[in-house]
């Protein structure tokens, strides 16, 4: 078997399998990019120093140019802020300015600047880009414009001056009795801020305009004050009168406030309505105050029931004395009456009166009322009284005759006497004051309350105060022969206005009808009560004096006054003692009150006066 030999083949490089074609190509593209990198470096190399073509700034060519030539060619050219015009207007107003005027300035250098970078970027493919951009399209650059603020707005402000006005209220003011008005101002500012906002759109575009002028108008609160001035004239044109309606006897048929007294008291105030500020023309409410307050005094009435007498033949009521409508003034209703027709130029007022109806009027009845029969009625007898005294008892019981006692109602005799003075028809006479008997105005006012006592004590209606006498006093004690009945002591009743009082209730449901008669020749006081009985009865009974206590000695004083050797008594002496009084009511067969009246009566000394010299007599 024979030796073989064995022989190895290579693979062959690549480019021995690529096609004659292929190679063309490639190569076509190799020398292509050499040839336009050749060709791009020449072009840089032909505008070195000089703008790419195709670069304008607002419409002006600068390729080809050195930024020398272009900043001449632009500062040359471009004239906008000398050249254009801005109209600020207001209504028919204008003013015109030249931008350079309002600031604005070609920065000619930073134009020219930004023309020569464009294709001059660090970046190959952004700088490739503009300059097929600019060559083929071209590209034109705004200029740059520097707009100092400053400038507009101190031309604005020198608008402003001529336009702003202050806000200027109207006012009112009374001299004298003169009215001035000074009409107010509406005022006006420029809003310098937002008018200069369209100028830099207007500088863009670089455009002549016509601007606004923002103008902000700040109206016073009170514009016009011609009506409240008119109004203030008519009030001061005449008196001003103030009347009482339904004037009574002794009304005064007005008070008469002249101009001069009106202008003082006049005021001007402002106020907020409905229709916004306004001035208001009024009089002071204190200096009105003051005049009504003083002339209420006169006005004020208060209301009285009508006073009745019981017909006792008739059995009906007839009216002694009329009933009163109580009245007042209120203050605060006329003062804002009297604003109301002031501001309204009127001159004739009429004072914002409140009446009262009394609870008992002229027309009513005894059945209405319920008074139908006489239930109770007492007498006391005032033998050896003075003139002074009888005056006094007729003055204190004429306050009681007639006068009516609602069901209910708790009657308090000193709130319905007057004062007991020398103007209100009481005179001086004995009364008792501390320890002593001395003269005094209305002395046997408590013949009058010992009286009312009595008749509440039988008359079976419940008494809530009673004060006897200090010591017995023989007055009450009188009977109709004029002797002292013992039987009597503990039935008296004192009244001090207004300490000491004398009240009992009307606990029926009836009104009670209350007269007094006063006998001065019989020396007797009788008091009546009318009303219906309600079946109730009345039992009493006496202990009598008890514990009888001697009167001390006599007291003699010097009185200056008297003569060498006279001597007169001021004070009688009373023995003390103890009583007490028992009442039963009864009504309809039963117990209604039962109640006791208990006094202690003070031993009481004689006291003298003597004339200086005098011998003093011994015990």
């Amino acid at each position: 078997m024979g030796t073989q030999a064995t022989t190895q083949q290579h693979p062959k490089p690549i480019f021995l399998y690529l096609s004659r074609t292929a190679i063309s190509i490639i190569t076509g593209i190799v020398l292509f990019l050499a040839a336009l990198f050749a060709l791009l470096i020449g072009f840089n190399l032909d505008y070195t120093g000089r703008i790419y073509p195709g670069i304008s700034i607002a419409d002006l060519d600068l390729s080809g140019k050195t930024p020398e030539e272009a900043y001449v060619f632009v500062q040359s050219n471009l004239n906008y802020p000398q050249e254009g015009l801005i109209i600020f207007q207001e209504a028919d107003k204008v003013w015109a300015a030249k931008p350079v005027e309002l600031g604005l300035t070609l920065d000619a250098l930073m134009s020219v600047q930004a023309a020569y970078s464009l294709g001059r970027e660090a970046n190959t493919v952004t700088r490739l880009y503009n300059h097929a951009n600019a060559y083929f399209n071209g590209i034109n650059l705004a200029p740059i414009y520097v707009h100092d603020q400053r400038e507009s707005h101190a031309f604005l402000d020198n608008i402003a001056a001529t336009i702003d006005q202050p806000t200027i209220e109207a006012e009112l003011k009374i001299v004298g009795t003169e009215v001035v008005a000074v009409p107010g101002q509406i005022g006006r500012k420029v809003d310098i801020k937002n008018t200069s906002e369209p100028l830099e759109t207007q500088f863009r575009s670089q455009t002549n305009n016509i601007v606004p002028l923002i103008v902000k108008e700040m109206p016073p609160e009170i514009l016009d004050a011609s009506e409240q001035a008119e109004i203030a004239r008519k009030i001061l044109s005449a008196p001003l009168n103030i009347r009482v309606p339904d004037p009574i006897e002794g009304d005064p048929e007005a008070w008469v406030f002249e101009p001069e007294a009106i202008a003082s008291m006049l005021t001007i105030e402002r106020r907020n309505g409905d229709n916004g500020h306004q001035y208001q023309v009024g009089l002071q409410a204190e200096g009105l105050r003051g005049f009504l307050e003083s002339t209420a005094i006169d006005l004020e009435q208060t209301p009285a029931d009508a006073r009745f007498m019981f017909n006792d033949d008739t059995r009906q009521l007839e009216v002694i004395q009329p009933a009163v409508i109580g009245r007042s003034l209120n203050i605060d209703a006329t003062i804002q009456e009297i604003n109301q027709k002031v501001s309204q130029a009127k001159h004739d007022v009429d004072l914002v009166i409140d009446y009262e109806n009394p609870s008992v009027t002229d027309d009513m009845t005894g059945e209405q009322l319920g008074i139908t029969e006489l239930v109770s009625a007492e007498m006391s007898y005032f033998y050896g009284s003075s003139a002074a005294r009888i005056q006094n008892i007729q003055a204190a019981a004429s306050n009681f005759h007639g006068l009516m006692i609602p069901p209910g109602e708790t009657f308090s005799m000193a709130a319905n006497m007057d004062d007991v003075s020398l103007d209100n028809g009481y005179a001086e006479a004995l009364i008792i004051y501390g320890n002593r008997t001395i003269k005094g105005v209305g002395g046997g006012v408590c013949q009058v309350s010992t009286t009312l006592f009595r008749t509440a004590f039988f008359g079976g209606f419940p008494i809530t105060e009673r004060h006897p006498h200090a010591y017995r006093v023989s007055y009450y004690e009188l009977n109709a022969a004029g002797n002292v009945n013992a039987n009597l002591a503990g039935l008296d009743a004192t009244v001090y206005v207004p300490v000491v009082d004398l009240k009992f209730v009307n606990d029926t449901p009836y009104w009670l009808l209350m007269e007094t008669y006063v006998n001065a020749a019989a020396r007797s006081i009788t008091w009546k009560f009318y009303s219906t009985s309600d079946g109730r009865s009345v039992d009493w009974d006496t202990t009598g004096l008890r514990n009888i206590q001697e009167p001390p000695k006599p007291l003699y004083q010097e009185n200056p006054d008297l003569a060498k050797g006279e001597i007169k008594q001021v004070d009688w002496a009373a023995e003390g003692a103890d009583v007490t009084v028992y009442r039963t009511v009864h009504r309809n067969d039963e117990v209604y009150i039962r109640d006791e009246f208990s006094t202690y009566y003070m031993p009481w000394r004689a006291v003298y006066e003597y004339g200086p010299g005098t011998k003093i007599p011994k015990d």
